[in-house]
């Protein structure tokens, strides 16, 4: 296997949203974005209990890209326009399609408020092509329980989305995309196959790897790898136990302009994408 070059490695540095204070690697000062993934926020972990629940999420809109949640450790339940009330335990995945419109609220689930414990996840937006921003909107859920793996000498795979190893991911997705979870126990290796077309990231959650035998990353100092499209994957070793999330997908190559929870390709569609919010055009929520 050819190993694609390393592009860029960066810490996730915290940034605060309402009274939430969370990592952003991207959009960072070093990687603004990585084609097609346009923003990646990891929060928590958070102590979730009645009598302290800062991530509850009221109902809000999105239109032209796929907001995604990766549920680390936690419960959390999502409810939409289209009528969907979902829950999400640990390993789990909500994909939106928000495509033309959708409104959805996300938050700790009562029973876990009424248990208490952490709360951890990773919000990730993903673009839409133009063909595809206007599309009717969609939500697919994964349960760990659901997804298939590859695993090996303290090394596993599980994939989300795409494929590696034979192995394809229970969720659908709307462009060319993988999106794997990494548990790795210390000192095991894995190598992870990227097509040629795709910009791909690897972000540690937790733990640290040596990255193509040249390259630490570690959590809460360098977060997060780019990598060129050169080769035809990457190797990862584990300095101890490490969970990672990989992602890998073609680039859109389209004007993107970004505005509130809109993602759209000129300035004129950002205001008709608020126009029709206020309008009530994407749907309400229950």
């Amino acid at each position: 296997m050819k190993l694609n070059s390393i592009y860029t490695v960066y810490k996730s540095p915290f940034v605060m949203m309402g009274s939430i204070e969370l990592r952003q690697p991207i959009p960072s000062f070093k990687i603004p974005n990585a084609n097609p993934f346009l923003l990646l926020h990891h929060y928590g972990p958070y102590f979730i209990s009645k009598e302290n629940n800062p991530f509850d999420l009221g109902a809000h809109p999105h239109r032209g890209f796929e907001p995604i949640t990766f549920l680390i450790q936690g419960e959390q339940k999502h409810r939409d326009s289209l009528g969907n009330i979902q829950t999400i335990k640990s390993g789990g995945v909500q994909w939106i399609t928000s495509g033309k419109g959708i409104l959805h609220a996300e938050g700790p689930t009562k029973e876990f408020l009424e248990k208490s414990g952490n709360l951890e996840g990773i919000q990730l937006w993903l673009n839409l092509p133009k063909s595809k921003k206007m599309m009717p909107p969609n939500y697919q859920q994964a349960n760990i329980e659901q997804m298939e793996f590859v695993e090996k000498n303290g090394a596993k795979i599980t994939i989300i989305a795409g494929n590696q190893a034979t192995k394809k991911g229970v969720i659908k997705t709307q462009t060319p995309v993988n999106a794997f979870w990494v548990d790795l126990e210390a000192d095991a290796s894995q190598k992870i196959w990227i097509p040629n077309s795709h910009q791909s990231l690897l972000y540690v959650i937790n733990g640290g790897v040596f990255i193509n035998k040249k390259e630490t990353l570690s959590y809460g100092e360098q977060a997060i790898a780019t990598f060129k499209n050169d080769g035809e994957g990457i190797e990862i070793q584990a300095l101890k136990k490490s969970k990672l999330l990989f992602l890998s997908g073609e680039p859109i190559d389209e004007p993107v302009v970004m505005e509130g929870p809109f993602v759209m390709n000129t300035k004129q569609e950002i205001y008709e994408a608020f126009m029709d919010y206020q309008a009530g055009k994407m749907g309400n929520l229950q």
